[in-house]
């Protein structure tokens, strides 16, 4: 017998796997916060014999390097990934036993196309495959994206997809289940997952990467490719480095006269709390970026590289979520924290900031009054369907574009209203009049607005 866990990471849209018999198990694409994996080990009374990674990750830090040397396990790491620290270089075709008394092996499948270098792993039993480790190769409904490496490579990697995806589902029985690492809202998926499952036989169904010709494929792949998070140039070359223990301790607690020199000095203080707690009231020249969201995506996004962060948090809790959450993604330490009311963060006399918040119903009862409509959305959002003579900006880009909002009065809004926020904040720390709609966009049009697509 042999069981798979799944380890969700759900803040970058990732999975990691514990798989194992009644004695041993290997555990695929560690995130940094190996405790968690650690303890799912010991919840099955398991020892870790082996660590694997499918490739060298783009989207977050790996926990593998020092999940390997604390549990003493072999470190598998495909041999063509230039790395600088001792692993077990994997070629294909390499086989690794993982549970003798379950008689599982693990074997190398070389599959190239997210990376050049990327390995997927089927897992067998008793010589027959019964699951397999795809990382950013075979996704579910799609596959990984061919653009992270070098521009140069994308079509042929996209290529190289195609012909990976195709000797999975030639090599692997139909009954196989398919367990990626990306594709549950990661920015490593050329799509969206759809489900939470899925079978090679489904996936021969279902996946465009089996149903298309390599031709068809490529293009439509291409076509589809969005904004790569500008934090993933860093992920790459700290995972080849070989990535330092993680450190989780609180970090320095910092009070209202600290917070103010901190943004004098211009660091980023972001404020941890939900929008509209935030928009109600809240440290001026402070950022929102709601923890409950995807706290690690955005923000490393949008910080300029190494700029000290400090939180502001409604909890101790909150608090080290976040921090966990951006550990994963190479913000390492916070340089200050906070906990508790806002009041307390602001010096005395010092009152707080606060914007409206406003719906597209809202919007709508404002034609031609001269204010500036602000889509934050992405390329690929705005091209179905965007509200006519709004200004676009992607969020990810704004804090270098500030400039180009137009004067007057901005309602900013996104897809939801995450996005908006984050928007909002930026515009209102630099002292424009905002006012962020926080509704989903599918309702412009029934408002009342008008929505183009061209």
């Amino acid at each position: 017998m042999f069981f798979v866990d799944t380890i969700e990471v759900a803040g970058l849209g990732n999975r990691s796997y514990l798989a194992g018999g009644e004695r041993t198990a290997v555990v695929v694409d560690p995130p940094r916060d190996i405790d968690r994996v650690i303890a799912a080990a010991a919840r099955r009374g398991v020892r870790i014999s082996h660590v694997v990674e499918t490739h060298l990750h783009n989207d977050y830090v790996t926990g593998g390097l020092e999940l390997a040397r604390i549990t003493g396990a072999a470190y598998l790491v495909p041999a063509a990934a230039r790395v600088s620290y001792e692993r077990v270089p994997v070629d294909d075709g390499d086989h690794h036993e993982i549970d003798a008394g379950a008689g599982l092996v693990l074997r190398a499948i070389a599959t190239p196309g997210h990376t050049p270098h990327h390995t997927s792993y089927a897992l067998e039993e008793n010589g027959t495959a019964v699951a397999v480790f795809t990382g950013g190769s075979l996704l579910i409904g799609t596959v990984g994206r061919p653009d992270l490496v070098e521009p140069r490579l994308t079509e042929d990697l996209a290529r190289a997809q195609h012909a990976s995806a195709h000797r999975l589902a030639t090599e692997l029985p139909d009954e196989a289940t398919v367990l990626p690492t990306h594709g549950f809202g990661s920015f490593c998926s050329a799509g969206r997952a759809e489900g939470v499952s899925t079978t090679i036989g489904k996936e021969k169904a279902s996946n465009t990467a089996l149903t298309r010709d390599v031709d068809g494929f490529v293009a439509d792949l291409l076509a589809g490719l969005d904004d790569v998070p500008a934090y993933y140039a860093h992920m790459g070359p700290a995972n080849a480095a070989g990535p330092a223990p993680l450190d989780l301790t609180p970090p320095a607690l910092a009070d209202a006269d600290e917070i103010a020199g901190r943004l004098a000095a211009g660091e980023w203080v972001v404020d941890l709390r939900n929008r509209i707690a935030f928009a109600e009231g809240h440290v001026a020249g402070s950022f929102n970026f709601e923890a409950e969201g995807q706290l690690a995506t955005y923000l490393a996004w949008l910080v300029p590289w190494g700029k000290p962060v400090t939180l502001l948090a409604e909890s101790a809790g909150q608090l080290a979520a976040a921090q966990r959450e951006l550990a994963r993604v190479g913000i390492d330490r916070p340089a200050a924290a906070a906990v508790g009311e806002p009041s307390r963060w602001a010096r005395e006399g010092e009152a707080l900031a606060s914007f409206p918040r406003a719906t597209f119903a809202d919007l709508a009862e404002h034609p031609g009054d001269g204010i500036v409509v602000l889509d934050v959305r992405r390329d690929s959002e705005r091209a179905s369907g965007h509200v006519a003579g709004s200004v676009h900006i992607p969020v990810h880009t704004l804090r270098d574009r500030l400039h180009e909002v137009p004067g007057g009065q901005v309602w900013v809004h996104c897809a939801g209203g995450v996005r908006a926020a984050i928007a909002a904040s930026l515009l209102d720390a630099a002292g424009r009049d905002v006012v962020a709609v926080d509704d989903r966009f599918d309702s412009a049009e029934r408002a009342g607005l008008t929505v183009r697509t061209a």
